[in-house]
């Protein structure tokens, strides 16, 4: 469980916060001054600080500079009113991971701070682990999705990060959704002589058009209608350091011109603002489909694909690593131990056998989840295949003969023991709810598969809202 604490001199709120996160599965301690939260801090080891900006003993600036010095590993997030906004922004470069401002919004906190802890796991390999790592391991693994395993794609892949990582070129990551993209521009990142310097990721697949510009380039108070206060973009927020682009394939046409004036002249314009802010910023894009397609479709402007790609790494899939697969799997095992206060120690050789088989849909994604959940339910040391879902330990690649356009495919049974799978083969089931089941599924991972994972694609072809799409992978154990 995640340790946060929280300081703030405003009692409720911080009993309110403190009450959110705890529903949230955080372990939350409570300071009310500044000096009583460093006291928490030496007799405790936090994963995370909440600090209020104006303190009454002092301010986040002090706190923020106490943390960074005595406790390195403890990552910091500013709470902030409107006019400290300016302020966290400085705090940021400071080494602060980012800033909350009031009021709260607790979508957003849950998100900052998940945020926040998955980039501090990242940046820190905790030797604290109750799983036997080997030193292999920890010498190949460099973040969540990345591993310098000995597969020719990895070795590869790393040459490539180490080559383009002390450079200022812009970066285009080029793989499949799930396939660990937002890891590469990381390393990237932390090899670079900015890494001490913010690194700010913004998915563009959930942008509207009316709310890009904004998140991109911020606004001021009153700008438009619902612009209650100034917001800071995404640009500015990573002045000096990394902004990552993810999905930048789904940006709309207009917000491309835009972004291609931003990125030409290095300057940014908040919404409503008459001043100019001097940028530099690395940007390092990613997308799951091929740009040059969709620049001869008209979809993506080629200027900006130029300004772009002056580097591009592409990201192989995890079925094409081999057996870095497994070296992946005992990196999630260890970080599952971690955060699930579990000591699983080994998978069995059935296990083993399913991952390095298994297709992998869903890449590095699939792969943590998997892992992660596996080491929740397993009863003792060992994952089992009973640990595993259905699509993995029922996973069969058919034989081509008489089938050439399944080949590849998974072949898939619905809530039906291994003894039973082999007989069921030899006679067709008349069972219509389970025949039903079967074509939603294959159906489903067609499609996603066509759409390379990306699921608001998939729901339009389906001709079904995102929602629903979510609800029937979960009910036939397709998990992404």
């Amino acid at each position: 469980m995640k340790k946060i604490l929280i300081i703030d001199d405003e009692v409720n709120v911080a009993v309110l916060l403190s009450k959110f996160l705890t529903r949230n599965g955080f372990d939350v301690t409570t300071a009310s001054s500044g000096n009583s939260g460093i006291e928490h801090l030496k007799n405790e080891e936090f994963d995370l600080v909440l600090c209020d900006y104006r303190l009454e003993d002092t301010d986040g600036r002090e706190m923020l500079r106490l943390i960074k010095t005595q406790y390195p590993k403890t990552g910091v997030i500013i709470i902030t009113g409107y006019s400290d906004i300016k302020m966290a922004v400085e705090l940021i470069k400071m080494g602060a991971y980012d800033y909350i401002s009031k009021p709260l919004y607790p979508d957003e906190i849950l998100n900052t701070i998940t945020k926040a802890i998955e980039t501090r796991q990242a940046l820190i390999e905790g030797d604290d682990s109750p799983t036997p790592v080997t030193k292999a391991t920890k010498k190949t693994v460099l973040s969540d999705g990345v591993v310098v395993g000995t597969s020719r794609a990895s070795k590869e892949l790393f040459r490539q990060i180490e080559l383009v990582a002390p450079t200022n070129y812009s970066v285009i990551i080029l793989g499949e959704s799930g396939s660990g993209k937002e890891e590469v521009a990381k390393s990237i990142h932390l090899h670079s002589h900015r890494s001490n310097q913010p690194f700010i990721a913004m998915d563009c697949g959930s942008l509207t058009k009316e709310l890009a510009a904004s998140e991109f380039f911020g606004h001021e108070k009153g700008s438009f209608t619902g612009a209650f206060a100034t917001k800071i973009g995404h640009f500015e927020m990573a002045n000096g350091g990394t902004l990552f682009l993810d999905e930048v394939g789904n940006l709309s046409y207009e917000i491309q011109a835009a972004l291609l004036r931003t990125v030409q002249e290095r300057k940014v314009k908040r919404i409503g603002s008459t001043k100019e802010i001097d940028l530099d910023v690395r940007i390092i894009v990613a997308t799951n489909e091929n740009l040059v397609d969709a620049i001869n479709k008209g979809k993506f402007r080629e200027d900006l694909y130029h300004r772009f790609n002056e580097f591009g790494i592409y990201l192989p899939a995890l079925r094409e690593r081999g057996s870095d697969i497994m070296l992946l799997a005992e990196h999630f095992l260890r970080l599952a131990n971690q955060e699930l206060g579990r000591n699983v120690t080994h998978f069995s050789p059935e296990v083993i056998d399913c991952f390095l088989n298994y297709r992998w849909p869903g890449n590095v994604r699939e792969l943590k989840n998997i892992v992660r959940r596996a080491t929740l339910i397993s009863e003792g040391s060992e994952i089992t295949t009973k640990s595993l879902p259905l699509e993995i330990s029922n996973y069969k690649m058919p034989s081509d003969f008489g089938n050439p356009s399944g080949f590849g495919q998974p072949v898939y049974h619905q809530q039906q023991p291994q003894q039973e799978y082999r007989t069921e083969q030899k006679e067709p089931r008349h069972d219509l709810k389970n025949a039903a089941l079967e074509a939603e599924y294959e159906t489903i991972l067609r499609v996603l598969r066509e759409v390379n994972f990306n699921k608001t694609k998939a729901a339009e072809i389906l001709n079904i809202d995102r929602k629903t799409l979510y609800n029937k992978m979960k009910a036939i154990n397709l998990k992404q």
